[in-house]
């Protein structure tokens, strides 16, 4: 059998507990009311908020969950990753606001949310997709080129032609999700303005992107398996006299 992840980190780090706080702040920061709701009116309100809290967390849990698993996996501490790491909670952090508007904006169409807000005019919403597109794609761009490094670094790691394929693999599934971004990016800032409300929708598209592409990675890793599990076998029974 052979092991699908080797962890080199184990012990949490300084820089992944100064993570954590960050994303702590992030999460706190989109909380949908700073107080008790004090009547039903205001507890309502608070409720219809929740969906698009429900997305905004979701979609930070995820970002965490492949910051953590970077650094279970490879345990770089170099400076180079460290300053890939700061560009990163810097984005998450720049980004927590705008986040939350775009999910509060999309939800008012559909829920009473209370907001107070007109709806927003094509070219504002334009505008808003763009902001929100570049921050994802700065994102995901911070996340290849820390997969580059370990891809990189796989000699100083010593990974197996395993971990080299995961750590490529990788490094696909971040130029996706970029790409989705930058077509988002493209859409909002070149498209006419009536095709506004198309910026943001395409990002949908990342489930079937990273579907068909994770489907395809996993039949060659599975093929890359067999071989490397063969190539065993047949050292055994070499070395068996």
């Amino acid at each position: 059998m052979i092991d699908r992840l080797r962890w080199r980190g184990h012990d949490v780090s300084r820089l992944e507990g100064f993570r954590d706080t960050v994303f702590a702040v992030a999460l706190t920061l989109l909380v949908v009311a700073l107080e008790v709701p004090h009547d039903y009116e205001k507890l309502m309100q608070l409720m219809m908020g929740f969906p698009a809290f429900a997305c905004c967390f979701a979609l930070l849990i995820w970002i965490w969950a492949q910051h953590n698993t970077f650094f279970r996996r490879y345990g770089l501490q170099d400076a180079y990753t460290m300053t890939l790491n700061a560009a990163l909670l810097f984005v998450v952090l720049l980004y927590v606001y705008p986040l939350k508007f775009m999910f509060d904006s999309m939800f008012a169409h559909f829920l009473p949310t209370g907001m107070q807000s007109s709806p927003m005019q094509p070219y504002q919403l334009a505008n808003a997709s763009a902001v929100y597109a570049g921050g994802f794609i700065a994102l995901f761009v911070v996340f290849a080129l820390l997969y580059h490094h370990a891809y990189a670094s796989r000699e100083k790691l010593a990974l197996s032609e395993l971990e080299v394929f995961d750590a490529r693999t990788a490094i696909g599934h971040q130029v996706i999700s970029m790409s989705v971004g930058i077509l988002s990016l493209l859409i909002a800032a070149f498209a006419p303005l009536q095709l506004a409300p198309l910026s943001p929708t395409v990002f949908f598209l990342l489930g079937p992107g990273h579907w068909i592409y994770g489907a395809r990675s996993g039949r060659r890793r599975r093929e890359l398996e067999e071989r490397l599990a063969g190539e065993a076998v047949a050292v055994d029974d070499i070395a068996v006299p």
